[in-house]
């Protein structure tokens, strides 16, 4: 499942050129273009789901996996340490509306 007219499901299809980190079967993940941190991944699921709300709801183990992920990313590009972030819902800072996971690593981050 996905939507046509979304960012992440043209980024995931290769329609829109991005820096690949991670891919398999069901996951996507690749650098943010407006890094927040000195590594800043994001990680989305292949299937289209509004928010991580939707994701827990619909399909646990993609989310479960997607956390793993991220423990893969942070081990790859720092030490093992990293920050994992979803935001949900206009007001909370979410602009792209397919699921993802912002991954901060790579430096000391602040509280």
């Amino acid at each position: 499942m996905s939507d046509s007219d979304c960012l992440f499901c043209k980024i995931i299809a290769g329609e829109i050129p991005s820096e690949k980190v991670y891919e398999d079967d069901t996951t996507y993940a690749f650098r943010d273009i407006n890094p927040k941190a000195k590594v800043h991944v994001l990680i989305v699921p292949r299937e289209h789901y509004a928010n991580v709300a939707e994701l827990a709801a619909d399909d646990a183990d993609q989310l479960a996996h997607m956390v793993k992920v991220a423990q893969r990313i942070a081990d790859d590009e720092f030490h093992g340490d990293y920050r994992l972030i979803f935001n949900t819902g206009l007001d909370a800072g979410q602009t792209v509306f397919h699921v993802h996971a912002h991954v901060l690593t790579g430096e000391k981050l602040d509280e």
